[in-house]
């Protein structure tokens, strides 16, 4: 174990519960650090249901190719915490984070607190150390009452796709939960807004208008579509003609889309536009799986990965299917026990040979297999449960060679997968 993991195991115990939406103790404890917030480089403030992540690594492609230095806070982490931060294109080191967890444990005072809270300070402090150019936030859940949201002018505001999810944290409608999310806009400050349902985007442009911030929005004031082998984006300043991105999907076309608005709103040049979409790295969605102790028990066929978890997530993972070349898909699926199984498999249910269900190794609010394989059974894919994901692999390996292998269904599970096979 690491100085900065033992730390971090004790940053879990301050607060009773992990989420417990709030701004107050995030207040208290900035205050203490003497407002690291407030000296942090210009801010891109990233919510939404989908996309947030894979949106923020191409609008950090597109900035860096310029010549920028970018900080960027992304959650949560796959293998290691330090994900989490990236100061000026580098993943901060352990040392380094250690010594700001102790010290924003100590300015803490052992006053309650939640995990998400008392890291994110420590980000903050480490971003206004370190000169930059930008600061990519990733909101962690919701936005109005996120620990990201106390940044009282960001350079630019974005929501991408909003959808149903987290509805005993941020509401049962559409509506509710897209409140949540625009409450990361700022007065005056442009809002990018990604393709958005009716409902949804009611709310977010009600809420722009009436703080004054100008709207960049999708459908209004650019486009962007797939266009043989490439992909073009237009507003108002022109087109760019561009390739597909190199993240997988149909649905990174609509993530390339809202990353370009932003990065036009910046003031991108051409080049910086195709670095968006030709050099973003964005772990476990949907990536394929080339080493590593999985790969050697699959035996040749194709093993994937892929972190999403939600019913949004599903539709863009059998959307991705669609896309590729013919072969027997066997899901090995694992979620928390949070989520709208069904709703997340039911997309999926025509794509997949079968399912094998299995617990997520380590983490106490795994959904159990057994819940898994009957929720799959209800939209009709075929069901096994295995012991763990290497016995899923080496059983479908063993039954269809020439299969394609996806592991999915929870980030957290991405990530035990990922530390051993990345």
């Amino acid at each position: 174990m690491t100085t900065s993991d033992a730390i971090l195991a004790r940053l879990m115990a301050l607060h009773p519960k992990v989420i417990d939406l709030s701004l107050d103790r995030m207040h208290r404890l900035l205050a203490a650090l003497g407002h690291p917030e407030r000296a942090i480089p210009p801010v891109i403030h990233i919510a939404g249901t989908n996309g947030k992540g894979s949106t923020q690594a191409m609008i950090r492609a597109g900035l860096e190719a310029g010549g920028a230095r970018v900080h960027a806070y992304t959650s949560p982490h796959l293998a290691q915490f330090r994900e989490r931060i990236r100061l000026a294109g580098s993943l901060i080191a352990d040392d380094a984070l250690a010594d700001l967890l102790a010290q924003v444990e100590a300015a803490n005072d052992g006053q309650p607190i939640t995990f998400f809270e008392i890291t994110t300070a420590a980000a903050f402090l480490a971003f206004a150390r370190t000169p930059a150019d930008y600061t990519l936030l990733e909101v962690g859940l919701g936005g109005r009452l996120d620990a990201t949201n106390v940044i009282d002018a960001p350079r630019l505001t974005v929501i991408t796709p909003v959808s149903i999810d987290h509805t005993q944290y941020l509401g049962e409608t559409l509506p509710l939960i897209a409140a949540e999310k625009a409450g990361i806009i700022k007065p005056r400050i442009p809002v990018i807004i990604g393709p958005q349902q009716d409902d949804a985007l009611q709310v977010i442009e009600a809420r722009a208008m009436g703080l004054s911030a100008p709207i960049i929005a999708h459908g209004q004031h650019w486009m962007v579509q797939a266009e043989r082998d490439g992909m073009i984006f237009q507003d108002d300043h022109g087109l760019w003609d561009l390739p597909r991105p190199n993240l997988i999907g149909p649905h990174q076309i609509q993530n390339a889309g809202t990353a370009l608005a932003a990065l036009r709103a910046l003031g991108a040049t051409d080049a910086q536009a195709h670095a968006a979409v030709t050099r973003a790295e964005w772990p476990a969605r949907m990536q394929r799986l080339r080493h590593g102790p999985l790969v050697d028990l699959a035996q040749g066929a194709e093993l994937w990965l892929d972190g999403g978890h939600n019913p949004a997530g599903g539709l863009a993972l059998a959307a991705t299917l669609d896309t590729m070349p013919a072969r027997p898909t066997h899901l090995v699926c694992g979620m928390l026990n949070t989520k709208d199984i069904a709703g997340y498999l039911r997309p999926l249910a025509s794509h997949a040979a079968s399912l094998t269900a299995i617990d997520i190794p380590g983490e106490p609010n795994t959904l159990p297999a057994t819940d898994t394989a009957q929720a799959a059974q209800s939209v009709g894919i075929a069901t096994r449960i295995a012991a763990d994901a290497a016995q899923a692999v080496a059983t479908i390996a063993a039954s269809e060679p020439g299969a394609r292998i996806l592991i999915c269904g929870s980030l957290y599970l991405a990530g035990r997968i990922l530390r051993d096979n990345g």
